[in-house]
This record gives structure tokens, C-alpha cells and sequence, in this order.
């Protein structure tokens, strides 16, 4: 499945200019694709065989936009991005800055593009369809706008500044900066793979549950470099916040109410099951 996201991102995107280069450089340099993986593995889950490509490449753009912006000298100020040189490095500020702005149009345009598939999948869901675009457009703007990944860069850069740095706030800027965004892949992959409305708050909460763990691990991975960083602003890093083995706590305890919340769904666990199990490993 990851080579058909990789083959479906050249096509969305053929390198006809500098800013397509760009494009293609940030989306094409790296990454697990674990988000849109997630929305193909809750659409197969659902046995329902619905299209779901186009959700799944939304939710990579808009994580994409959200990584070039997040590097910029501006915002985070890094250099390197997955081991390679950041688009802005590369292309210039200006081009990447615009770049952003081409992945989050170009996501908003995918999923009007899925809801028109799924309306021709045939009986049944094409009165799916209309509800299932009105859902996902309200969850991606909540996800990448001022309520979701946007807010969360804003406490990133200054939420250390304006008040004082506890856990409620490390919590509040992972979901915000991560769990939005996981959000999305969950609900994009239900409501677009023939999935219950009705379920869609235990989706979400399965959602959060993920990306807060998610982010826990990768915060335990990254504590040593980021108590070594010698940088007038707090760290954010949720593991050297509360230290290595309350973190490890936090983790698994995320992980056991993914496994819950996963089992009451009515949908094929396997995938899923796979994939929090592999997630939890070596933590």
C-alpha cells in the first residue's frame, strides 16, 4: 500500500517547475506514511471495498504543509528535515512558504475528489457521500486551523512564554500539534470507508489515544537530543518533561486504551491491532 500512496503523490504532483519540485522534494523525502496508511487500514477494516486513495493523500498534504512551515527560519529554524536538507534550504523561503500553501488547497481538494468517488461506488453510499464530505471538511479544518495543528505550533513557538510550562500544557500541544492531525486519518478513513456516523466519537477518541502515544515514543527517542540543545526556550518534550519512565507509564497506559476503544468497533482489528502492536515495541 505505501508504494501506491508514493505512486499516487507523483501523479498528484509532476515536477513542471520550481514550486512543483518543491512540492515533490518535501512529500518524496521520507516518512512511514503512517497517516495514510491509517485511513486505508480503518477503509479495508470496514470491508466495505470504498475508495479512500484521495482521503489518504489529503492527510499526508496536510501534515506535509505542516512540516515545511514548521521548519521554516521563522518557526522551528531547523535545517534538516527526515536526514535531508529542509525545502527551505533547498528552494528558498519564499518557494517553501507557497509550497505549504499548495499542499492545504490541494488537500481540501482531495476530499471533495473521495466524496465524488464514493458517490458513484454505488447504492447506498452516494446518500453517504454528501454527509461523509460535510464531516471530513469540518474535521480537516479543525485539524489544520487555528483549533488544531496551527494553535499547536503557536504554544510550540511561545506557549512556554505566556504561561508556565506544566504537563496540561505538553498535553494540550500534542494534541493540538499531533493528535489533529491523527484525528484526521481516523475520521477521513471511517466516514469515506462506509463507517457509522454514530461511531465517530469513539473514533476519535481511539484517534487521540494514538497520536498522544505516538508522540510519547517519539519523544523518548528524541530526550537526550533535546536535553542537549542549548536554546533559551523550554523544551517541549513531553519524556524529559516527566522524565524516561514516567513517560514509558503514559505510553503504555495510550496504547491499552487504543487496544479497548479498537475492540468495541465493528470493523476487521487486524491491521490496526498490527500496527499498535509494532508502534509499542521497544518502548
Amino acid at each position: 500500500m505505501k508504494l501506491e500512496i508514493e505512486k499516487s503523490i507523483r501523479e498528484t504532483f509532476p515536477e513542471t517547475n520550481k514550486l512543483s519540485q518543491a512540492i515533490s522534494y518535501a512529500l518524496l523525502s521520507g516518512g512511514k506514511r503512517i497517516r495514510p496508511l491509517i485511513v486505508h487500514y480503518i477503509g479495508e477494516a470496514l470491508g466495505f471495498n470504498l475508495p479512500v486513495m484521495d482521503a489518504a493523500l489529503a492527510v499526508e498534504f496536510f501534515h506535509t504543509a505542516s512540516l515545511i512551515a514548521d521548519d521554516l527560519p521563522c518557526m522551528d529554524n531547523d535545517v534538516l528535515r527526515r536526514g535531508k536538507k529542509a525545502v527551505h534550504e533547498v528552494y528558498g523561503e519564499t518557494v517553501a512558504l507557497l509550497a505549504s500553501y499548495a499542499l492545504i488547497s490541494e488537500a481540501f481538494k482531495k476530499i471533495e475528489e473521495n466524496g465524488r468517488k464514493m458517490a458513484g461506488a454505488g447504492t447506498g453510499f452516494s446518500e453517504k457521500a454528501f454527509e461523509a464530505v460535510t464531516i471530513a471538511l469540518e474535521q480537516a479544518s479543525h485539524s489544520a486551523g487555528i483549533k488544531g495543528a496551527v494553535l499547536g505550533q503557536y504554544y510550540d513557538l511561545f506557549g512556554a512564554t505566556e504561561e508556565k510550562l506544566t504537563e496540561e500544557l505538553l498535553e494540550r500541544v500534542i494534541y493540538l500539534k499531533t493528535g489533529t492531525l491523527f484525528e484526521g486519518s481516523f475520521v477521513l478513513g471511517w466516514v469515506f470507508g462506509g463507517g457509522e456516523f454514530s461511531k465517530l466519537d469513539q473514533v476519535k477518541k481511539l484517534a487521540r489515544h494514538f497520536g498522544f502515544a505516538f508522540q510519547v515514543r517519539d519523544d523518548l527517542k528524541d530526550v537526550s537530543q533535546d536535553d542537549s540543545k542549548d536554546d533559551s526556550k523550554e523544551s517541549l518534550n513531553f519524556a524529559l518533561f516527566v522524565g524516561r519512565d514516567l513517560a514509558r507509564e503514559r505510553f503504555h497506559l495510550e496504547i491499552s486504551k487504543c487496544f479497548s476503544l479498537l475492540k468495541d468497533l465493528p470493523i476487521n482489528q487486524l491491521k490496526l491491532h498490527s500496527l499498535l502492536t509494532e508502534l509499542a515495541q521497544g518502548v
